[in-house]
């Protein structure tokens, strides 16, 4: 049985951005803003939310659907470096089939344990989790007992579900995040600390916590 909430839950909601133009590459800090399904994908996935804030990535992808929600909502809207995406270094505007082709060894290794194999001059499973996981305690304790929508990118994503799940980092890609993926996690109170679960993942804003 499923505890019901409690007095002060927090719930944030971790949304991936929709599809971007040049479809999928391996982007990193590489600033594409979205196609026009990359935001058909975005607003299909958060109609019928209603939040108390948002807090975006700055890349477009994410900070442009983000900021034309806080609008609509008239709710205000931060911009979190700590949450951008993983820095894919050489790898960064090429496409998986490119990558296989050139540096495939390195790619395969990648996928199968991140902690261990980073991208080429790119950016470490563990810097990622340490940045992420500062901004969720800081959105946490800005926003307690609020509900907040988090636009953020896949690896990202991954890391903070694997926080909340307390599964190996190692087991990264076992996490399916496609475009525009909506997973809710509530955070309880309780005398040891915050308590988060995970509530759906893939799912859809306007359902209930019940």
């Amino acid at each position: 049985m499923s505890p019901k909430p409690s007095v002060g839950a927090t719930t944030l909601d971790l949304l991936r951005h929709g599809q971007p133009e040049g479809g999928d590459r391996y982007r990193g800090s590489v600033d594409d803003p979205l196609s026009p399904l990359g935001w058909e994908q975005m607003r299909r996935a958060a109609a019928g939310g209603r939040w108390d804030a948002i807090v975006t990535s700055p890349l477009r992808r994410c900070a442009d659907f983000a900021q034309e929600l806080g609008e609509r909502q008239g709710i205000p809207v931060a911009l979190e470096p700590g949450v951008r995406e993983l820095s894919f270094g050489l790898w960064e505007g090429l496409t998986g089939e490119e990558i296989m082709k050139s540096d495939g060894a390195r790619l395969t290794a990648f996928w199968r344990n991140p902690v261990e194999h980073s991208p080429p001059e790119g950016e470490s499973i563990r810097s990622v989790e340490a940045r992420a996981m500062a901004a969720w305690e800081e959105i946490l304790a800005r926003h307690r007992g609020g509900r907040v929508l988090l636009v953020s990118h896949g690896g990202v994503i991954r890391v903070l579900l694997s926080r909340v799940m307390m599964t190996p980092l190692e087991h990264l890609s076992r996490w399916t995040v496609p475009y525009a993926c909506l997973s809710r996690v509530r955070v309880d109170r309780i005398p040891e600390g915050d308590l988060p679960r995970l509530l759906f993942h893939g799912g859809r804003a306007e359902e209930s916590e019940g």
